[in-house]
Order: C-alpha cells, then structure tokens, then sequence
C-alpha cells in the first residue's frame, strides 16, 4: 500500500488495475483470530494499526480487505466502521443488526434475526452513504458443488508427446 501511495502521488487519486499492478484483496476469514482472540498485546495492537489503515487508505490503492466474523461485537472487531461495505447473514439475535449495519437498520427493515433457515444465501448490505440496507440473496454454494468445480476444472497434467530424437551435435 505504502509502495503505491509514493507512486501515485502527485499523478492520480486511484488506482486502476493492471496486469503488473492488479487490485490485491486481503481475505481474512474470521476477522476476531486477529483482533479478539491474539493474547499478545504488542502483536494485537499491530494488527489492528495496519488493519485500520489497510481500511482507511488502501481502496484508493487497489489494496481491499474483506474480512468474515461471527461475533460483530465492538471488542471483537473495533475497526468495523471503517469496511465501507457490511454484509450480514443470518444472526441469532437482534443487536447484531446494529452492530454490523448501525443503529436503526432493523428498524429500516434489516431484520437478520428472522431469516429463515431454509433461505441459504440471503443477507442485508449496508453501505457507506445509503441509510436503507439492502436485502439480497447470494447464490448458495454446497461443498459438493466445490468439490465438483475443483474436480471439473482442475489443472490437467501436461502429456508430453514422444518424437525422433535429433543429434544436436
């Protein structure tokens, strides 16, 4: 990000995505291993320094962090104001919908405690800017469709093809 920021400088605000320089995108899943669950202080406190400015100046470099949690309680994710894009699936309890999308989504009609077990796949976006959330549906993906993908589309090994043998003396 650091290396991009010099770059840019001075020339354009964004980035925009190259074959030499691509968007990068930092998944972390389960988010609250880094920022909740790390007992040493020092190490705790460097994480959550370079995962604040990954968030807060990153996107105009081309470097995103997509971060997956299951407790969205402020000490377990306290830089989670700073994700300008927040997407929640089913929770078990109300307060959650604040907690992930901000005070008053539930009541515009957020209400990710009552998703129905049979509707895999469906969520509430917040947004940076939008006060309304947006209620969606992803396309629900079974680990057998993994397994299926990965067996269909798996590298094929290179046949290498016998010929004469030429003197190259």
């Amino acid at each position: 990000m650091r290396r991009r920021q010099v770059t840019l400088r001075g020339r354009t605000r964004l980035h925009t995505p190259t074959v030499a320089e691509p968007l990068i995108v930092v998944v972390i899943d389960e988010l609250a291993s880094l920022t909740a669950y790390v007992v040493d202080r020092d190490a705790k406190r460097r994480i959550t320094a370079a995962l604040s400015l990954l968030l807060s100046q990153g996107r105009a470099v081309g470097v995103s962090v997509v971060g997956a949690v299951q407790d969205p309680r402020k000490d377990v994710v306290s830089m989670r104001d700073l994700f300008p894009t927040r997407i929640l699936l089913r929770v078990t309890e109300p307060e959650h919908v604040a907690l992930t999308l901000g005070q008053g989504a539930r009541d515009r009609g957020a209400r990710a405690d009552l998703i129905d077990e049979a509707t895999p796949g469906v969520a509430y976006i917040g947004q940076d800017g939008m006060s309304e959330p947006v209620r969606v549906r992803f396309t629900h993906v079974t680990d057998h469709d993994i397994t299926a993908l990965t067996q269909r589309y798996a590298p094929r090994p290179l046949i290498a093809v016998a010929g004469p043998v030429q003197d190259v003396a």
